[in-house]
């Protein structure tokens, strides 16, 4: 077994906060439970993860590490600029690449790999480098798509190619709403994502998921991050954009690697998030109870919000294993404590589809 894995007969009883260090953290993200090792065990054969250096990319290889048979490779590709990250990776049992997944040939020498998320995208900066932004969320998908024709693919999109939705409406958007976001490069960037792996799944008759997310929380970022780090600094939160929804970055993992075993021909999409709407004034204002603050709001809520509804995902693995309530006692826990910041705000508040 590799070093750092862990198994439990439980499955979540080490999943859960409130976290004394990065290390209780991360053990708690990368703790997978039995649905998911039951899940995975359908799926055999070596895993390839594209785009892993960013914010969910490690703590997903590592979960999947802790979930698969040892006789199976997890194998992580990004630029690996986050010093150290490779070694930490490796010292998990988990296999690195480095390489740029807009380089054509770099892509064609990737490892094969029965099993594939991909997780590159791009997002902030795209207002003044629209061109990259595009690069990255249609030609990359593009080349991985031909380059894995062969394979399974669960290809990491967004809740943001759904149009604003209204927030007294009975639910989100499902599944079968057609993508028409609002104006903005980065999410009609997105839609194209989406039709790169579908086109090519037609094409090539590549099983796969396209996996809509909506905001997945870890307590070092995420909307709750956000917004508790503004309540207790004293700083104005706006609620323009005033309901969301929000997931546990460990159920979001899970649910990623899962839906592998849903894989449908041609790719489908799945809608993955929380089980409620919860309005942004409301957490803040949870948030200031929890500091003894007062939550200092401005802006007016607009009748609309990027949502999404998550049923069906849900009924096809179960109720989440985290409450919103847990999710900002231990946000709060752990900025009260000092605990570390990634210092990379979601922007989610913006409704002109810049960022």
């Amino acid at each position: 077994m590799p070093p750092g894995k862990t198994r439990s007969s439980t499955g979540i009883s080490t999943a859960r906060g409130p976290f004394p260090d990065e290390a209780a953290l991360e053990k708690a993200l990368a703790s997978p439970d039995d649905a998911l090792r039951a899940d995975m065990a359908k799926v055999p054969g070596d895993l390839i993860l594209l785009g892993a250096g960013g914010k969910m990319g490690p703590s997903l290889a590592r979960l999947a590490r802790n979930a698969m048979a040892d006789k199976n490779k997890v194998i992580t590709v990004a630029r690996f600029s986050e010093s150290g990250l490779r070694d930490e990776l490796e010292g998990d049992g988990i296999e690195t690449v480095k390489a740029d997944l807009l380089d054509r040939d770099a892509v064609a020498g990737l490892p094969d790999a029965a099993n594939v998320m991909f997780m590159a995208g791009r997002k902030f900066g795209s207002s003044g480098a629209e061109h990259l932004t595009w690069a990255m969320n249609a030609l990359c998908p593009a080349l991985v798509a031909e380059r894995y024709a062969a394979a399974r693919i669960v290809a990491f999109s967004t809740g943001c190619v759904y149009p604003f939705w209204p927030v007294d409406a009975a639910s989100g958007p499902t599944e079968d709403v057609a993508p028409n976001p609002p104006p903005g490069d980065y999410a009609w960037s997105c839609v194209a994502r989406e039709r790169m792996f579908e086109h090519m799944s037609v094409v090539h008759q590549t099983p796969g998921r396209l996996f809509r997310l909506n905001y997945a929380i870890d307590v070092r970022y995420g909307v709750l991050h956000d917004l508790a780090r503004k309540v207790l600094a004293g700083e104005p939160v706006d609620v323009s954009m005033g309901h969301v929804t929000v997931i546990w970055q460990r159920d979001a993992n899970a649910r990623a690697l899962r839906s592998l075993a849903l894989a449908t021909t041609p790719t489908s999409p799945i809608n993955v998030t929380g089980a409620e709407v919860v309005s942004v004034r409301a957490i803040a204002e949870a948030f200031a109870r929890r500091f003894g603050k007062t939550a200092q709001i401005t802006g007016k809520e607009a009748p609309t919000a990027w949502l999404n509804d998550a049923s069906a995902s849900i009924t096809a693995f179960g109720p989440l294993t985290v409450s919103l309530e847990d999710m900002i006692d231990w946000q709060a826990d752990w900025l009260l404590q000092g605990g570390r910041s990634l210092d990379k705000p979601t922007h989610f508040e913006a409704r002109d589809g810049k960022y």
